[in-house]
């Protein structure tokens, strides 16, 4: 041992801050004892063979103490990790709308069941009891599939950071899902909606919708500056929610595919056109009272129309119109299903959509495929005969 080491070791330890710790060396197990105070007043030790070691366990310990993982060190339980993880870790990276949405999932259901567990005690076998009931008690396949979700995000976390050694959901099946059919219109049915609409307070709308496949949030975001009447287009910048407890919310687009220019034909146009004269009209009755939001669609005073309330008047529409009922999400694949059907390619299909990639498009709307499969074949008929009909010919 250096004459540096000897000092080092018989060396007092300094008085340090609140919260700092110390480093000393204990003779008895010739060792470095690194210690101090968490949040909740107990004191923490580390260990190492070298001061340098000590010191770099005493950091990392003090920095998972402030990021809150060192709550009641091993007895964590699963409660105070993914309080810890959803407010900290997972709400800074995500919308406002999928933490609201995360945030009623872990409380209302996750923490019940099974947040009063260790989490080092957490076993695949909890987690199937508990899908089980959660099954029993009504919730869907696919609720229940989210949940899975979310839990397996958080525990992947909790085994980045070395709290467990394993991540129990992947041990562990979600229901199976049950595939749900799209309604999409038909070809006689979107004329009929089309003529049904004429003259209706959502002509606009259904029109853009049928048309574009324009998501609802996006539609309800839309503001006039995003139309350009010159170019016959429309600038897709940002999506609209209702939040329950936090109102009205704009976002940006989910994706950079979302973010997207859509070309618009000359019959929508003149609708956009005729309902913004009726808009102003209606400004203008009403006043001061109005909202200069420069939506396009919006509620009798400028205001941000609620997501409900369009979804209301469409299923009004429908039934006095003799139509099925659909989802509003339905007009957006009539839309990708009428366009493939008239022989639109795929890639621009998915371009309007607004689809990350071209394989969402053809995977969504696979059923359309073999139509269209039987058009090409027919057209290789046509160009034969017509091959056969010029040798003829010339004959």
């Amino acid at each position: 041992m250096t004459e540096e080491e000897k000092q080092s070791k018989e060396r007092k330890p300094k008085r340090r801050g609140k919260g700092e710790g110390s480093i000393y060396y204990d003779k008895k197990n010739d060792r470095y004892v690194g210690s101090f105070y968490t949040q909740e007043g107990k004191r923490k030790y580390v260990y190492g063979k070298t001061e340098k070691v000590a010191r770099e366990k005493l950091r990392a310990t003090q920095r998972a103490e402030e990021q809150g993982l060192l709550v009641a060190g091993p007895k964590q339980t699963l409660r105070q990790f993914l309080e810890h993880w959803l407010e900290n870790v997972h709400k800074p990276r995500i919308r406002v709308s999928t933490y609201v949405y995360y945030h009623s999932m872990v409380h209302k259901h996750i923490l019940p069941e099974l947040g009063h567990l260790q989490l080092r005690n957490l076993k695949p076998e909890h987690v199937e009891a508990f899908y089980a009931r959660m099954e029993k008690e009504g919730l869907s396949a696919g609720t229940v599939n989210l949940m899975h979700g979310v839990l397996h995000k958080a525990l992947e976390q909790a085994v980045r950071r070395g709290m467990i050694p394993r991540n129990v959901c992947d041990l562990v099946s979600p229901p199976r899902l049950a595939t749900r059919e799209a309604q999409p219109l038909t070809t006689d049915q979107a004329h009929k909606l089309l003529e049904v609409v004429r003259g209706h307070q959502l002509e606009a709308a259904l029109t853009l919708a049928l048309v574009t496949g324009i998501r609802r949030g996006e539609l309800l975001g839309l503001r006039w500056q995003d139309i350009d009447f010159e170019k016959k287009s429309l600038q897709i910048r940002r999506t609209l929610s209702y939040l329950t407890g936090h109102g009205f919310k704009e976002s940006e687009p989910k994706t950079a595919a979302s973010r997207r220019k859509i070309i618009l034909p000359k019959f929508v146009l003149d609708v956009l056109k005729r309902y913004r004269a009726q808009q102003k009209e209606i400004r203008l009755k009403v006043g001061p009272a109005w909202q200069d939001h420069d939506l396009v669609f919006c509620n009798g005073h400028g205001g941000f129309l609620r997501p409900d309330r369009l979804v209301e008047m469409f299923h009004t529409l429908l039934k006095d119109a003799g139509l099925p009922h659909m989802r509003f999400h339905d007009l957006r694949h009539s839309a990708a299903t009428l366009l493939l059907s008239m022989g639109v390619a795929a890639k621009v299909v998915q371009e309007i959509l607004g689809h990350s990639r071209i394989g969402v498009t053809l995977d969504t709307y696979s059923h359309v495929l073999p139509g269209m499969q039987q058009d090409a074949m027919e057209k290789w008929d046509e160009w034969l005969r017509d091959d056969g009909d010029a040798e003829e010919e010339s004959e």
